[in-house]
């Protein structure tokens, strides 16, 4: 069975508070983005007992065999449901890791899809949302894929008309890993409403690593009516509209030559 796990962007972020478990709430709107994808191809075999073998291509992922979120996956569900037998899997990466897109979650809650449907475990999506939420906070928004207005530590999900269909995304990932820890330890969390147009992490982000507020600029500049920074970065996205006589579109151009190693993605959004 072939899957292809999506990324996302966020649509504003919001730290509300420091939790006593050492997470953060907050509040953001999670956005699928189905162009840029994994590809999972989950295959059963007769192998005895409950046994995964891993096969990737495409980028290279930054931690071992046993770290990886598509193993964890299958290791946490085969050890509640016998029914599930053991698995080949090929994983081809094409979402960046350490790019605030999620790849890693979206993989996972894939990996969980596929096992439902393989093995006949009759899990509803409310069901499998809770059976990925260990393995990252924004997991279980890729089980639903769908616009979501999250809050808690990303995992309370309330699905929401938000539609950027029509829209021309361009995403800029530099050479650049924001670790999420260091992110959110320059965070000073403040009173104050949601706003789309702010990501908390940007200020102390940018203070760190000013090509990415560069980047974000030149999105600007070449036309877009919103960009930012997608969660803890570092990826930077800028949304455009393109008129009639295609203004915009030379404007991209220009933003394709000073940034061609470091787009991944520039499509309209479906």
């Amino acid at each position: 069975m072939q899957v292809r796990p999506n990324c996302k962007i966020n649509i504003g972020l919001r730290v509300l508070r420091k939790r006593a478990d050492g997470y953060h709430d907050l509040e953001t709107i999670f956005y699928p983005i189905y162009g840029l994808h994994d590809v999972l191809d989950v295959v059963p075999v007769s192998t005895p007992g409950q046994v995964i073998t891993l096969t990737q291509d495409g980028m290279a992922v930054d931690c071992g065999i046993d770290d990886n979120l598509i193993v964890r996956c299958y290791r946490l569900m085969a050890g509640r449901y016998d029914r599930i037998g053991s698995v080949d899997v090929h994983f081809t990466k094409r979402i960046p890791f350490g790019a605030g897109l999620g790849g890693g979650s979206s993989d996972a809650a894939h990996m969980a899809i596929v096992l439902n449907e393989l093995f006949g475990l009759g899990l509803s999506r409310e069901q499998l949302a809770q059976e990925v939420r260990p393995l990252g906070a924004d997991c279980p928004f890729f089980i639903y894929n769908t616009p979501c207005f999250a809050t808690g530590i990303g995992d309370i999900l309330r699905p929401i008309e938000y539609n950027l269909r029509g829209k021309r995304i361009v995403m800029i990932k530099p050479n650049v890993a924001v670790s999420t820890r260091d992110a959110y330890a320059g965070i000073v969390p403040y009173e104050g409403a949601f706003d789309e147009r702010v990501n908390d992490f940007e200020k102390t982000v940018f203070a760190k690593y000013p090509e990415l507020a560069d980047i974000k600029k030149h999105l600007l500049d070449a036309g877009a009516y919103y960009a930012a920074m997608s969660g803890s970065g570092s990826t930077l996205f800028g949304l455009f509209e393109l008129d009639a006589e295609g203004r915009t579109l030379a404007q991209l151009r220009r933003l394709h030559e000073e940034f061609a190693s470091m787009i991944i993605f520039d499509d309209t959004l479906g």
